[in-house]
This record gives structure tokens, C-alpha cells and sequence, in this order.
């Protein structure tokens, strides 16, 4: 996500001025929200709540917005949400008019837009007040009946061939957290380029006087809002089952599999595909089944961590599943953990599961003579680079971007426009973010489960389990260990603190795990042809690289340890000395 300080004060007064705004007009416009009005009353007086909530807007940037719930301009509400969808509708109704006027119509897209949301607090009511907004605006809404995963508004963004498209949600951010994830015509995220237009749009835009709206039922029957159709979520569902490499293999789909959609929107779109394929020994973690954006058994929803799997593991033991399958809230990630030959379950990394999953498609697709002549995979350059070794032993070419699936997005719709979409055969991120097939142009949780089960019954036909199979890569390729470390550094004054830590790695002479780095690449000045971006890649030696960028959605700075050793323990000792290092370096800065 870009970021933007749009600072209204360098000392709380001005702050309270817009604080002081808000008492006076949040109670009193259209799109109202009660929990906003007692809010605002409980934190009269608080001089530390207002300047933060209030010391600057929401960041709109590539991401969309991202924050904490409550009240105030830095704050996700009914309110920074009509004033962000105000302007989106401005900027696609300017594009329309744009691409209308343009001698060479060809592919243009009407002045419709696509909304769907997840589970979290707040996210149906997000999502309505910007169907509400859209409608007064001008264009054609279709929204969801009912939360729908993120790659669902990418593929009916694409289907329903739509200018823009707005999902609701905050991933796999803590509950106190929502967002407003903002698409393009291509079902990909955002490019800078149109975040830069978009925002410029919005900050135009008073928060209350220049909000036009209407009443959503009454878009309903004017036919300004629709519903989107089961026909669309039926497509999208034969699109995921198509992804299936297994030819006529014989696997046993009845092996024990524990599903958990960690309280959000996979439950009913996996379990349609996976059954529809014919697994039928599904067991779904109970307590969270239900949509429920408290995540009371798992207050940090993010399948990457042990946490998030931790009922699924108790629940995989009693039956003795072969593997503990989660998706994030808005099911576009997927993390495993998956059971061993001596009956212990060990959480795979989202790199781990990446290059499985690169692996098996690749293996399957050169068996079956379906792989492209010149076939092409995406990763984020803070993606295990065992990945472009895997790619390279197939004839794949390997093609780095920065973090963010919307660039891997971005390289699919290249190769579309280039007649080369076929070559596209597997995208994945660190972070647990996998995509098979270019029906969405983002990842995809869905898709994701779906080959992972696959993939583990199709080597439990051959005697192996995943960590087996895991294992048998690094002895062909060598021992990768990927680790990523996080910093956490909330508020204004965190935000400030990370960009001095960025500038001391670029200035300041440092060592880690003893070594000096050989090379700094430095991504902010826009090297090897990708868009500038604060990220710093230090080369050390020994097969060694540290990448460092603040996170886009959280008020994390992070950190990409990469090694490749001879050995584990070699590995580990490594990198633990060089995260050790990172620490000390950070806490002094």
C-alpha cells in the first residue's frame, strides 16, 4: 500500500478542530452510525485518543484504506468509507467518460462496480453504505447477497465487466481492524497510478457535505443495486475445479482432512469445490465455522501462524488426519499443517506450501503434456528463491515482483495482452498467498485448498506425506529457510520511527550473523524495472539475503531472512544470529 501522511496537525490543535467537526455532524447525515456518536462522546477531553484518531485522513494508497474501527478521520467508519467510495465513483465515471470519448473503444467497460465483504465488524454495514454512495453517484452496483471471498469480487469484477470493484475486509489483521480493498477493471488491485488519481478524488471531498447517497432499498427496486447472481458464484467455483492437475491418477479422496475457515468466508465456497470433487472426509473445526469477526478462539486470524491453526491441530489428532487445512477471513490466503510419519503436526510456511504446490503442478503438468511451451511463474522478491530453481528444472521462467499479489496480477494481464495467458502456470508469496489460473487476477484461498487436499492425496497414493515430499526437495535443491520477522510500531509516532530505521540501514555501516553486506538494493529508486517502493534487499554472503520494508497494512516493520545451507542446523543457527542482529539494530535506532 502506498503511503501518504496527510498530517492535519504537528500539534493536536488542529485535531481537535476536526474532532470538534465530527461532534457537531456525525449524528446528524444520512448514513449515521450510533456506535460513531457515542464514541465521539466518550473520548471528549482525551487529548492523546483525538490526535490519533484525528491527526490526519485515513491513507488511501494501492490497498485501498486499511485501519482501526472507531471513531475519527484516521479511522475506519460509515464515514472515511462514503468519503473514499465518493471518490472512487468520481474517478471510475471520469475514467468511463475518458475511455468513451477515446477513438479506440475497443474493451471498454460501463460505469458499474462490483462490491463483496467478509465477516469482520462492520464489513456488511461498510459494504451497503458504498453501494449507497456508488448508486447516488451514478453507477450500476452489484454487490454480493452474502460475504463472499475476496478472489470471488476479483473474478465477478471480471465477469460482470466492471470499472472497479470494492471488497470489504481487513484479511488477516486482528478484529479491531477493517478495510477497503479497491480493484480495477482487470480484477487486480490497484496500480499506484490509479491509487495517485483516486486519491486526489477523495481529498476533494468534504467528509460530510459533499457525500451523496440514497436509501439502499430503494436502489434495490430502482434497479440501481442488484444483487449478484448464484450463476456467478457457480462460475466461479467450476473455474477452481478446473485448476485440478490430477488427470486420471487413482487417489483416495476419502483421506481425513480438517478444514477451518477461521470464523470468515471459505466455510460454503471450499466446501462446495472440495465435495463437488468427491472428498468426503471433511471435518470442519466447529468453533470456527460460523462467520464471526470477533474471532473469539483466534484473535490473530492469519494462517501463517501456529495460533491459527492450533483447535484445527487438536481436532486433526483425534482423527488422525493427514492434514489441518485454514483459510483467512476473506479466504484469498491458505496456511497447512500437516502430519508427519511419526504422527506429529508441523505448520508449514507460506513458502513451504509455495514450492510444494509449484512443484506438484509443474511434475503433474509435464506428465499429463499440458504444460505451455513457455510456461511462467510469478513470485515476490521476498519469496524463497528455491522457487525460481524449482521453475528452471521445468523450462519455467521465473518472474520477481514486489510484495503484493496486484504486481503478480499486473504480469498476468501483461501475458493476456501479449495472446500469452496460457503460459501463466503458478503465482505464489510468502505469506501464504497462492493462484493457479487467471480466472482472478489475485490470490486465491479457494483455489488454494483445493490443490493443496489434492496434493496431499495424491502423494498419500504414493506412500508419502507433504513433509516427506518436502524434504525429497530440499535434498534436490538444497536447504532454504525462510523466516520473516515483525516489529511492531503503532501510531504516528511509529510510522515516523520505522522511516528512521529504513534511512539508517540505507546510511549507516551494519553486520549480521557477522557478515557485511556485498550489495544494497534499493528499491526506492525504482530498480530493475519495477514501480518504487521502500524496500531495501541486502546480499550477504553464504547463499545469505535480508529484505526490509515497512508493512503496507499494519503498523509493522518487516523483515525476510533468507538462507541456503547444507544443513538445517547450519540454517538455523544462521539465521537465528541474524535476526538477533536485526533486533539490536532496530531497538537502537
Amino acid at each position: 500500500m502506498t503511503k501518504r501522511n496527510t498530517n492535519l496537525t504537528d500539534n493536536g490543535g488542529q485535531a481537535k478542530s476536526v474532532y470538534e467537526k465530527w461532534l457537531e455532524k456525525a449524528g446528524r447525515v444520512k448514513i449515521a452510525d450510533p456506535d460513531i456518536v457515542k464514541e465521539l462522546q466518550e473520548i471528549r477531553g482525551n487529548r492523546e485518543k483525538i490526535e490519533d484518531a484525528f491527526c490526519r485522513n485515513l491513507v488511501f494508497g494501492t490497498g485501498g484504506l486499511r485501519g482501526i474501527l472507531g471513531a475519527g478521520s484516521n479511522r475506519m467508519n460509515v464515514h472515511t468509507v462514503a468519503r473514499a467510495s465518493s471518490g472512487l465513483a468520481d474517478w471510475i465515471i471520469c475514467q468511463y467518460q475518458r475511455r468513451k470519448n477515446s477513438h479506440n473503444a475497443e474493451g471498454a467497460w460501463e460505469p458499474r462496480i462490483a462490491v463483496s465483504y467478509d465477516s469482520r465488524i462492520k464489513s456488511r454495514l461498510f459494504a451497503r453504505t458504498a453501494c449507497q454512495v456508488f448508486a447516488a453517484s451514478g453507477l450500476k452496483v452489484y454487490v454480493y447477497p452474502e460475504l463472499m471471498p475476496t478472489p470471488c469480487l476479483s473474478f465477478a469484477v471480471r465477469r460482470l465487466g466492471c470499472g472497479a470493484g470494492v471488497m470489504i475486509t481487513a484479511s488477516h489483521n486482528p478484529k479491531e481492524y477493517n478495510g477497503y480493498k479497491v480493484y480495477g477493471s482487470d480484477g487486480c488491485q490497484i496500480t499506484v497510478e490509479a491509487a495517485d488519481e483516486i486519491y486526489k478524488a477523495i481529498e476533494r471531498l468534504d467528509m460530510f457535505d459533499d457525500i451523496r447517497i440514497i436509501d439502499f432499498q430503494a436502489g434495490l427496486e430502482s434497479g440501481r443495486i442488484e444483487y449478484i447472481s448464484g450463476d456467478i458464484s457457480a462460475g466461479f467455483v467450476q473455474k477452481v475445479k478446473a485448476q485440478s492437475v490430477l488427470g486420471d491418477a487413482d487417489i483416495d479422496k476419502s483421506i481425513p482432512i480438517i478444514y477451518t475457515p477461521l470464523n470468515g468466508t471459505g466455510l460454503k465456497p471450499v466446501l462446495s469445490v472440495l465435495r463437488e470433487c468427491g472428498y468426503s472426509n471433511i471435518t470442519v473445526v466447529e468453533e470456527q465455522k460460523e462467520p464471526d469477526g470477533n474471532f473469539p478462539t483466534c484473535p490473530y486470524p492469519n494462517p501463517e501462524i501456529e495460533e491459527a491453526l492450533a483447535l484445527g491441530i487438536e481436532y486433526a489428532k483425534k482423527a488422525k488426519a493427514a492434514l489441518v487445512l485454514a483459510t483467512d477471513p476473506d479466504c484469498d490466503r491458505a496456511g497447512i499443517a500437516v502430519r508427519d510419519s511419526q504422527g506429529r503436526y508441523e505448520l508449514l510456511t507460506g513458502n513451504e506450501t509455495g514450492l510444494l504446490l509449484l512443484d506438484y503442478i509443474c511434475s503433474r503438468r509435464t506428465a499429463l503434456g499440458t504444460m505451455p511451451d513457455s510456461p511462467v511463474v510469478a513470485k515476490t522478491i521476498v519469496t524463497s528463491d528455491m522457487g525460481e530453481r524449482i521453475a528452471a528444472r521445468y523450462g519455467a521462467e521465473t518472474i520477481n515482483v514486489l510484495t503484493g499479489f496486484k504486481f503478480i496480477g499486473e504480469q498476468i494481464g501483461i501475458l493476456e495482452a501479449d495472446k500469452r495467458e496460457k503460459d501463466f502456470i503458478f503465482a505464489f508469496e510468502e505469506s501464504c498467498g497462492y493462484l493457479s489460473g487467471s480466472y482472478v487476477r489475485d490470490k486465491d484461498g479457494v483455489g488454494a485448498a483445493f490443490l493443496i487436499c489434492e496434493m496431499c492425496a495424491y502423494y498419500g497414493s504414493m506412500g508419502m506425506n507433504l513433509k516427506d515430499k518436502l524434504n525429497q526437495l530440499y535434498d534436490t535443491y538444497g536447504f532454504f529457510m525462510d523466516r520473516l520477522h515483525s516489529y511492531k510500531f503503532p501510531g504516528a509516532r511509529g510510522f515516523e520511527k520505522m522511516n528512521r530505521i529504513m534511512n539508517d540501514f540505507r546510511r549507516k555501516p551494519f553486520t549480521l550473523g557477522g557478515m557485511k553486506p556485498e550489495t544494497m538494493i534499493d528499491y526506492q529508486l525504482g530498480i530493475q524495472g519495477l514501480p518504487k517502493s521502500n524496500v531495501l534487499k541486502f546480499v550477504l554472503a553464504e547463499g545469505c539475503s535480508v529484505v526490509i520494508r515497512p508493512s503496507g497494512t499494519e503498523p509493522k516493520l518487516k523483515a525476510y531472512i533468507s538462507i541456503c545451507t547444507d544443513s538445517r542446523e547450519e540454517s538455523k543457527r544462521l539465521e537465528a544470529e541474524i535476526a538477533a542482529d536485526l533486533q539490536r539494530l532496530i531497538e537502537e535506532t
